[in-house]
């Protein structure tokens, strides 16, 4: 509870121009959690292991796919629009 209210203070008080990199770095951190959710579908011992471990790596790589697709909506906010 506590690292939940301590990060929204934390990402509040960040600039609108650092969001795009903030959420780029996230999306690299989140990356691991994708290879440690790999790792333990396949090293699981027993069948309950194993889909945790695919539920974690389901998971994780929404997270990436989804953090990904809002850096590119912000980066697309950011191009030139072509005129008439």
């Amino acid at each position: 509870m506590l690292a939940a209210f301590v990060g929204a203070e934390v990402i509040g008080k960040v600039p609108q121009t650092l969001h795009t990199p903030l959420m780029s770095g996230s999306n690299a951190i989140s990356g691991i959690t994708v290879v440690g959710a790999l790792v333990l579908a396949g090293m699981a011992p027993g069948p309950l292991a194993r889909w945790l471990g695919f539920a974690a790596l389901v998971l994780a790589m929404v997270n990436v796919v989804g953090g990904f697709l809002v850096t590119d909506r912000m980066l697309r906010m950011f191009r030139k629009k072509d005129g008439p």
